[in-house]
């Protein structure tokens, strides 16, 4: 697929924006005392039956190193364009679980959302990210997919191309 100048700095921006997303999220569950998963999925509606369980005493505190430093990872991995396919398909379940835990059928975080929210919206541009190689405009994996120890594995050659 040819792109042009201006359709390459487009899916930059996009890349670079979600990047935006999950490091200003992380910014604030790693780099910040108390942060705990169990306040917000205590509180869910639709699908507390899921959710409500991962609140444990035991679990929340693994979730929430899992989801803020998940967040990090996959920030960096689409600022730097490195195995953004990889991030991006996690940064796609996290949204996902995340429209899942806002929804109180059928809205989503309030009344002004009818089925559909931002989570749904940037779960859509990452998979347009993966759809488009964005690692591949402007980024780190063109580098990568080169690298022996990548070509010679399926699914880090998935991640990089």
């Amino acid at each position: 697929m040819t792109q042009t100048r201006s359709t390459r700095i487009t899916i930059t921006l996009l890349r670079l924006s979600m990047a935006w997303v999950f490091l200003y999220a992380a910014s604030h569950q790693v780099f910040s005392a108390g942060f705990s998963v169990a306040g917000f999925l205590g509180h869910t509606t639709t699908f507390n039956w899921l959710f409500a369980p991962l609140t444990a005493p035991v679990i929340a505190p693994v979730l929430s190193f899992l989801v803020g430093w998940g967040h990090l990872l996959i920030g960096l991995s689409l600022l730097l364009g490195l195995m953004t396919r990889a991030s991006a398909l996690a940064g796609i379940a996290l949204m996902l679980l995340y429209w899942m835990a806002h929804m109180d059928f059928p809205y989503v975080d309030g009344p002004n959302n009818f089925l559909l929210d931002f989570h749904i919206v940037y779960a859509l541009v990452l998979v347009l990210l993966i759809q488009v190689h964005a690692g591949r405009i402007w980024g780190l994996n063109g580098w990568a997919a080169g690298l022996p120890f990548v070509q010679r594995s399926r699914l880090l050659s998935w991640a990089a191309a």
